[in-house]
């Protein structure tokens, strides 16, 4: 049973989103941010779970980033819809992110090892926190504006994170096969 935690708790990650989204929308953005922390300690937890006790499963590569990028995706989406970020940081996330899973689509087929790096992580904490500053902003009517740097940080490393991937993956080890 112990085996499945980090499993159990990415499910509970995709279980997660719908509570966000909804308080978001609902402008009850302090509880959407207390589910956006629980959200963030869920995964924390179920990677230390899986690499501390060997618990890595076919199952938790494939679906822990899909959960991290559901929820910032939607997260996203809601805060374009609501005018708190401009369009073209979900349209930059979204590009990415497509391009990623074409790649990994079809690097899969070619038998390479197709793994999350220190600057996809970092991406996703900034865009985490540019979120959660979002969101605690608008719902306590700030105006800091700290939240808009987080996300052209984000955003950059985003970018960055999209090229190492491509030169890791297709550069690097596509072309030596």
């Amino acid at each position: 049973m112990l085996k499945h935690v980090p499993n159990i708790l990415t499910i509970i990650r995709f279980l997660l989103v719908p509570f966000i989204v909804g308080f978001a929308l609902d402008d009850n953005y302090i509880v959407a941010a207390v589910f956006l922390v629980l959200s963030g300690i869920t995964d924390v937890a179920d990677g230390y779970i899986a690499r501390k006790f060997n618990f890595i499963t076919d199952f938790g590569k494939l679906m822990d980033p899909l959960a991290d990028k559901c929820t910032q995706v939607a997260t996203l989406i809601v805060l374009v819809v609501q005018g708190i970020i401009p369009l073209w940081i979900l349209i930059i996330v979204l590009i990415k992110e497509f391009l990623l899973v074409v790649g990994a689509s079809f690097l899969y087929g070619k038998d390479l090892v197709v793994s999350s790096k220190w600057y996809g992580k970092v991406s996703t904490v900034l865009f985490y926190v540019a979120i959660f500053i979002s969101m605690i902003s608008k719902q306590f009517n700030l105006n800091l504006a700290f939240d808009t740097y987080i996300y052209y940080i984000a955003v950059a490393f985003t970018l960055f994170s999209l090229a190492m991937y491509f030169k890791a993956f297709f550069v690097k080890d596509y072309l030596k096969k």
